[in-house]
């Protein structure tokens, strides 16, 4: 039997797992595990966690199956030696400076001749969606996430680049500069909440409750009822958020030749509330693309992850070749 690569989701409060073979496609749903983690819990709660999730998965598929565990994982943190570095990030700060890669090997008591591996999560999706998603076939492409924070990956032949005078350093864009702060300030759900209270004075839960807002006032729906002031401040909000993502990201496309976008994250999903102002930028920059918007989801990141397993496209990532 072909081994089978677990592909794992590191989110900021769960861990999803789930069999891919090694060509890309996902195995059946039989063969996913996901399991809400604590992520501000002490080391040996996440730790457990994590292995409680990934044994419940190896035993599905049987432990002779195993090809290798590749984890899509926020950062900071040292990829190639499975090192994190998380502090001051509300999130995973209880591991700092633990070799997770040894702790899941001693726990999962993996030989050391399977592999596991780790990447950014961002770039985990950019991959997967070059793999198997909607950017696969294009030579060169961007890919976003849209959500807590402003995740972005170069893409060449499916391998990320991240260096060279076409893209930032590590292919990262959320710090550089946009307006009177950084690109992840404008960029990601605490711009839209922010954004929101200065016009409205009001708090609001999140990007989708705001996302309601808008689709209704766009449907008409506002009329002179009382919130209807609310309403019309959240469309021309994802008028704005769209024309200024525009604005920023299309001299990177063009500077890297991409030919498309694919944007993922929770924030995508309200996408069709400001595509228009988005691609009306685009086109006048003189950047005309196909702008997808990821089918795989989550499963980018899994896929993305997974491919790590493989040794002939592992070897050829910027962080191990440079060595």
């Amino acid at each position: 039997m072909t081994k089978i690569l677990i592909g794992a989701d590191i989110g900021g409060s769960h861990i999803a797992c789930m069999g891919v073979d090694p060509i890309g496609n996902i195995i059946s749903d039989i063969f996913k595990i996901r399991k809400e983690v604590d992520s501000k819990a002490s080391s040996e709660i996440i730790l457990s966690g994590w292995s409680e999730a990934l044994a419940r998965l190896i035993n599905l598929m049987g432990k002779e199956n195993l090809g290798g565990i590749g984890f899509a994982m926020p950062g900071p943190f040292d990829y190639p030696a499975g090192i994190a570095w998380f502090q001051g990030v509300q999130k995973y700060d209880s591991l700092f400076g633990i070799n997770v890669r040894r702790e899941l090997q001693a726990r999962l008591e993996l030989d050391e001749s399977v592999p596991v591996r780790f990447l950014n999560d961002a770039t985990s999706f950019a991959i997967g969606e070059a793999w198997t998603g909607k950017a696969a076939g294009f030579h060169k492409n961007m890919a976003i996430t849209l959500g807590t924070g402003f995740g972005s990956a170069f893409i060449e032949d499916g391998i990320p680049v991240e260096s060279g005078p076409e893209v930032p350093a590590y292919g990262c864009v959320y710090h550089l500069p946009f307006g009177n702060s950084i690109a992840d300030d404008n960029f990601s759900t605490r711009w839209f909440l922010g954004r929101y209270k200065e016009i409205t004075g009001q708090d609001i839960a999140g990007v989708k409750e705001l996302s309601e807002l808008a689709a209704g006032y766009r449907l008409q729906e506002a009329g002179s009822t009382p919130n209807a002031h609310n309403r019309h401040a959240a469309s021309g909000i994802f008028d704005e958020f769209g024309a200024n993502m525009g604005k920023f990201l299309a001299p990177w496309l063009l500077k890297f030749s991409a030919e498309c976008l694919t944007i993922g994250g929770n924030i995508s999903n309200s996408y069709f509330l400001f595509e228009k102002p988005f691609s009306l930028e685009l086109r006048k920059q003189g950047c005309n693309i196909p702008v997808f918007i990821s089918e795989l989801g989550e499963l980018a990141g899994i896929a993305g992850a997974a491919r790590l397993c493989d040794d002939s496209f592992y070897l050829r990532l910027p962080f191990i070749s440079d060595k």
